[in-house]
């Protein structure tokens, strides 16, 4: 069954990997001929994002890559930029 939410109690909702990483906070949505286009993710402490773009404040993933939203929002672990091998 679908459900409807608003996308105003997504501000600030934690945001994990399917493979259960951490990944940052929504800090808003993108929203182009009344569809959700992406949502801009701030990179928090702890996170799986800061650890791989540490000067960068966030980024935007593609709607497409949203899995499941509830209490938090489950995102495709291709969402997360891979890791340069001098950072490995």
């Amino acid at each position: 069954m679908l459900k409807m939410k608003r996308i105003s109690t997504t501000y600030d909702m934690k945001v994990f990997t399917d493979e259960g990483d951490y990944f940052g906070d929504i800090e808003e949505s993108i929203i182009t001929s009344n569809k959700i286009f992406g949502w801009r993710i701030k990179a928090t402490r702890n996170s799986v994002l800061s650890n791989v773009i540490s000067n960068a404040k966030g980024v935007i993933v593609p709607h497409q890559l949203v899995k499941a939203i509830g209490d938090i929002m489950l995102i495709s672990k291709s969402a997360v930029p891979s890791y340069s091998s001098k950072e490995e």
